[in-house]
Order: structure tokens, then sequence, then C-alpha cells
């Protein structure tokens, strides 16, 4: 039966394009859904989505159910394309982008 959820759970997950992890609170698998291509950060490098809260740091995502943790490295192709924070003045500015197009050339 538990072989049976697991093996659900996976084949939802590529057809979302989520990541399938453990990490409930006794250890059952947690499903970790793609960040947008485009995430707006305030002040602090925190993001929530789906009842996730991710933490923006040095060009990694982390992720947690909580904000306070445990957190967990999120894969590299849950990670957004772009990464922008809102200025105290209200204006935008780019931190970083992640195209692998242009990644792969360098």
């Amino acid at each position: 039966m538990n072989r049976t959820l697991i093996s659900a759970l996976f084949a939802v997950s590529l057809l979302t394009a989520c990541v399938v992890v453990p990490g409930g609170r006794r250890g059952e698998p947690v499903i970790v859904p793609l960040l947008p291509p485009l995430v707006m950060l305030d002040a602090e490098p925190y993001y929530f989505q789906g009842g996730f809260h991710y933490h923006y740091n040095n060009g990694s995502w982390l992720y947690s159910t909580s904000r306070s943790g445990p957190w967990i490295d999120l894969p590299r192709d849950h990670y957004p394309k772009e990464v922008r924070f809102r200025g105290k003045d209200g204006q935008e500015g780019r931190e970083r982008e992640n195209d692998d197009h242009d990644n792969r050339r360098r």
C-alpha cells in the first residue's frame, strides 16, 4: 500500500514538474512545486507559495513548510529564471537570471 502511494506521488510529480521529497511530519513524501519564472522579493529574501516558504540566499534557494525551518536545498531545476527585489521607493531591481542557455555558453 505504501509503495503504491509513493509510486503515485512520483508519477504526479513528473506530470506537474514538482519534486517529491521526504519531509512530512512522519516522513511521508511531500510534493514541492516549481517556483514561477519571476520571483519578486521584498526587503527580506523570503517567498511563500503553495504552503511552502522559500529563502533566497546568495544565488541559492531553500524551502521549508515553516518559515523557521528546517530548510532543505531546492533542486536547481525548480529555481525561477529571474529574481527581483522591490526597493523602498517602489522600484524594482534585477538580482539574477537563471537562463540555462546562457549558463551553457559560459
